[in-house]
């Protein structure tokens, strides 16, 4: 069975946006392709119990085993050696990214402490959109009695659109509660 995410996209928000933006084809329509869930370690970067935590919690959040991101040069100011391991990542495509964004929008976004929508300026040339948030303990599947460790994340959706009114378009349609441009 498919996300109900994917099934309102198919149904109403395709058309609605083909209609829109004058589109002769269905195809021509911006699409979500996938999610990318980011960690950096930081400072944090030697304590394998950190390490550990962060790819425990990336798992939980997505389904999916994460990646160790390693450093591509030395940065003697960083601390930091070629080859060492700066970050984990996860990339969601199909179905589960669908499941994923429905659960991001409908029950993570509310439950962030003082939350009054997410910023419209994250979009990049190309119409790709990242947020990140604070403390990954708004994820339903971590609680805060089995996480000591409090770490940020970022998020960034790739969007098939060729700019970023057709990816706002898009994403505004989805759901996503973006606070009023100022």
């Amino acid at each position: 069975m498919k996300s109900v995410l994917y099934q309102q996209y198919k149904n109403e928000i395709a058309p609605f946006l083909k209609e829109e933006f004058g589109f002769k084809n269905v195809m021509q329509v911006p699409k979500l392709e996938k999610v990318v869930i980011n960690v950096g370690y930081g400072k944090h970067a030697k304590d394998k119990n950190y390490v550990k935590h962060v790819n425990d919690v990336l798992a939980a959040i997505s389904g999916q085993k994460p990646i160790e991101n390693k450093s591509r040069k030395s940065i003697s100011n960083f601390k930091i050696r070629e080859g060492m391991s700066i970050g984990s990542s996860v990339t969601i495509r199909g179905e589960r990214m669908y499941d994923f964004v429905y659960k991001l929008i409908n029950i993570t976004f509310p439950r962030i402490r003082d939350f009054r929508g997410i910023n419209p300026k994250g979009f990049d040339q190309q119409g790709n959109y990242t947020v990140g948030i604070k403390e990954q303990l708004a994820f339903p599947e971590i609680t805060a009695g089995t996480s000591d460790i409090i770490n940020g994340l970022e998020m960034t959706f790739v969007i098939s659109g060729k700019n970023k009114e057709q990816s706002f378009s898009l994403l505004k349609k989805m759901g996503f509660p973006f606070r009023d441009k100022k």
